[in-house]
């Protein structure tokens, strides 16, 4: 028997006893039907994916939708445009970090404070690996979303605070205290975006050398230095 389609004749020969599995008809995936939030919160992670592996200029919108499995009405419908997809990246992760440094400042020694800051920047490093390198990335968005640079200056606000009453205390000038903070967080940050690459020394080692150096200073470095707030 002959069986004709739109673009061919074949020969259709009849079968007996069970098809083997590789001359069996392939399946199609079945994809998976999400909720909305669903989908949204993929299209986010894939989003955040790509930004961070090759920056804000070079993905595409058809590059998101396919890696999601979607049309890129898709992403248009949820975000509007790349640049609205980033934009709630990029404010998802500030929140994020400047919640955990935040909500880490629960000490009243100074010293035991920088532990904290540093410790919960570099825990944000290395849980929100790809949150992070999108945040010190440059993008034409950032004029609207806040910037790595931004986000730094709350941090060091919050530091801040926390110095001026230290000073108040030690007879020190309270004006210092914002240059003081913004030296202490920009310190962490930069070692903080050095230590993603490389991963060497293991991260509470290297908070510990950055509040040795931040405490004590060149003239008083500790040989050994080790973190002693959560002791």
């Amino acid at each position: 028997m002959y069986t004709v389609t739109a673009d061919s004749t074949t020969a259709e020969q009849p079968v007996s006893g069970p098809v083997p599995a590789d001359r069996a008809p392939a399946r199609k995936a079945e994809r998976v039907r999400m909720t909305g939030r669903e989908r949204r919160e993929q299209l986010l992670q894939v989003g955040a994916r790509l930004f961070a592996d090759k920056g804000f200029e070079a993905v595409t919108i058809e590059e998101i939708a396919a890696k999601a499995g979607v049309s890129k009405p898709v992403v248009y419908e949820h975000f509007g445009s790349k640049d609205g997809l980033y934009a709630v990246i990029v404010d998802r992760e500030m929140n994020q970090l400047l919640g955990m440094v935040t909500d880490s400042l629960t000490a009243d020694r100074p010293r035991d404070l920088l532990e904290q800051a540093a410790t919960a920047l570099f825990d944000y490093i290395e849980g929100r690996e790809n949150g992070f390198r999108i945040l010190v990335r440059d993008s034409p968005v950032a004029q609207n979303t806040g910037n790595f640079a931004s986000l730094l200056r709350d941090v060091a606000s919050q530091v801040e605070a926390r110095l001026a009453r230290e000073f108040d205390r030690k007879g020190f000038p309270g004006k210092l205290a914002p240059m003081y903070a913004n030296m202490l967080v920009g310190m962490v940050a930069l070692t903080g975006q050095w230590w993603l690459d490389v991963r060497k020394p293991k991260k509470d080692e290297v908070v510990a050398h950055v509040v040795n150096l931040a405490w004590n200073g060149i003239a008083g470095l500790e040989k050994k230095p080790r973190l002693t707030a959560r002791t």
